[in-house]
This record gives C-alpha cells, structure tokens and sequence, in this order.
C-alpha cells in the first residue's frame, strides 16, 4: 500500500468498525482486543517495522497523521496501538541482529504485539527495576509501575538501571511466569478515569534473568532526559485527534439542535485547531521552548473542546455512555501521556493565561 491507501483503509475502518464502538472500546478490554486486531489484520500495527522485515515502514508525516486518525476514533485504541508502536521502533533500532531477526518479522506477520514499560526512568530517587549483571545475561529485579496492555500483548520492554547508573532495555514475558529463570507477576487491573480496557498493571520481577538474546540496547546514565527532550511533540498528534473528536460532538449537537451559536464556536475551534496544524511540521525544527509552546497550546485546546462537547450536550453528558465525557475524559489522559516536568510547566504556563 502507498501512504494514501494506508490512511484511506485506516479511516475507513475506524469509520465503520470503532466509532460506533467507541464508548464500549473505552471500558471493556474485549471489544478493544478485537478493535486492535482490526488494524493488525490491515497491516496497521507494522507501521514502523522496516520493509527488510517484511513491515510497512511509513514516513514520519503518515505516522503522524495515522496517530491523529485513530485517536479521533478511539483514544482507548489510539493509547494502546501508541505503545506498540513505540516499542516497535526501539526495537527495530536495536543492534541486536538476531533479536530482530525473531521479533520483527513475527510482527509484520500479526504474531507479535509489544508493550513498554519504563517510564519510570523519569522518576527520582532509587531506581524503581534494577539490573545485575551476570555472565552474557542480567539479573532483573524491582517493580515496573505502570505497563499497558495485559492480556492485549505478548511481551513488552522493560527497562533496569545498572550499578554505573546506565539502563538495559529487554524483552520480557507480559503474562505471569515463574521458572528457573525467575519471577514476573503482575497487579490487578488498575482502575483508570479513561481508556480503562487498555488493561494497565504494575509488573513485579523478583531475579529475572535476561539473558543476552533478549536484551535491545544498553543506555548511557542520562538516556531518558535526552530522549524527552528529542520527543517533546511525539503526543501532538494524538492530542489533535482529541481534538477533533471533541469537535466532531459539538458539530453532531449543533445540528441536531440547529444552533447557530453552537455552530460558531465550533468554526472558532477549529480554526483554533487549524493554526495549531499548521505550526506543526515548522515546530519540529523549532527551539525547545517554541516545542513546549506547541505541546501546551494542544493540551489546553483538547481540554477546551471536551469541555465544550460537555457543555453542548447539556444533562445527556452525564450518561456513562455518552462520547463528550469519554473525549473529555481523553482529553485528560493527553495531558498527562509522556510528561515530564517541562511539559507540566508548559501547561500551567499555559493554563494561568486569561
């Protein structure tokens, strides 16, 4: 497929098979399961899998735009494909041949799904997985908070800090195992105010040995600042699907009311978003401060348009099932998805404005 065709069958899908889903996708793991498998079935989960390993590899602006599809859609979908993709492209940047070799074709081939789980590298004080060296392998121990996606994915990195304070990244079993090789067990279900069925849990390892064949990369002390830094407006895209889904409640309730106040403010928020877009491409090239500016002014707009979906829905927002409190909802989980303290003080720079 050519970039146009990968967009065209990506919307068409969420179109007809999850946005008539969505508040179902939102809350339970089984429907989302099958929505994922969807874009596995299109090849949409190979999106940054070289084609050497039989993957799609698109360009950066069609990710971008891919991300912005499925989060208007779905942002239980758009979160956990997010993931995925992202322990994808770490692993196809790896040096290890051989690990390659075995996991990214099996992707390309709809085997194989990834989660991450090292957010916790941006945290302080002692480190939350530690790893001891032993001979060609590692000895893996500590509790990993935060990993998305039990039961949706096989496997999913999992980062430790060594003595020296550099980090492994390596493959681990995403389901409870107890062997020779030591102990992963994993947490219930966390209860979450949004995208709930994305199945988050905290991971316990007690002495897991990865051995060398499973291990992506080894990360110099200070690794996760610099890589924050690099991909400041990685969730942007996403952000705007956000958007665009408040913006498609507010369009479906001016019509329906035949509002012409409704109607404008929703021509003033898209235009709003509209400038937004494009600032985008430019902003990748742009300083850090201009990055955070961009990061910030999608935050605020996303929370602005589920605010404003909300309040056009009058009583019905209340209603569980009613797409303006899973936007808004949404809209809350972009503004805190990937933050670091920079992007906090972003927001509430730009929050306290009037």
């Amino acid at each position: 497929m050519d970039s146009q065709e990968i967009l065209n069958s990506t919307e068409t899908y969420l179109q007809k098979c999850v946005a008539p889903h969505a508040e179902i996708i939102d809350s339970d793991s089984e429907v989302l399961k099958t929505a994922v498998a969807g874009l596995e079935d299109r090849s949409l989960l190979a999106l940054r899998v070289p084609q050497k390993w039989g993957g799609v590899e698109v360009a950066p602006e069609i990710f971008y735009q891919y991300q912005e599809l499925t989060a208007r859609y779905s942002g239980a979908l758009s979160f956990l494909q997010t993931q995925h993709h992202s322990a994808t492209g770490m692993l196809a940047n790896s040096d290890n041949e051989m690990l390659k070799s075995r996991y990214l074709p099996a992707i390309a081939q709809k085997e194989l799904r990834l989660g991450i789980g090292f957010s916790h590298l941006r945290r302080s004080g002692d480190p939350a997985v530690t790893a001891t060296p032993v001979k060609a392998a590692y000895l893996l121990s500590g509790k990993v908070p935060w990993v998305t996606g039990f039961g949706l994915f096989q496997k999913f990195i999992v980062a430790a800090v060594l003595p020296d304070e550099r980090a492994v990244f390596g493959l681990v079993p995403f389901t409870n195992s107890e062997c020779e090789s030591g102990k992963i067990a994993f947490s219930e279900i966390m209860q979450l105010i949004a995208m709930n069925s994305t199945n988050t849990v905290t991971a316990t390892l007690d002495n897991w040995l990865l051995n060398e064949s499973e291990i992506i990369s080894v990360k110099r002390v200070g690794w996760i600042s610099e890589n924050d830094n690099k991909n400041i407006l990685n969730f942007v895209p996403g952000t705007f699907g956000c958007i665009r889904a408040g913006l498609d409640v507010i369009a479906a309730a001016a019509a329906a009311k035949n509002s012409p106040f409704i109607t404008a403010a929703c021509q003033k928020l898209e235009e709003k978003l509209d400038r937004l877009k494009q600032n985008f491409p430019q902003s990748q090239h742009s300083s850090k401060a201009e990055q955070l500016a961009l990061r910030a002014q999608a935050i605020d707009l996303a929370v602005r348009c589920g605010h404003a979906a909300v309040a056009v829905s009058s009583g019905a927002a209340n209603g569980v099932l009613h797409p303006a409190g899973r936007v808004y909802r949404e809209a809350l989980v972009y503004t805190v998805s990937g933050q670091t303290k920079d992007v906090m003080e972003a927001t509430l720079d730009r929050l306290i404005e009037f």
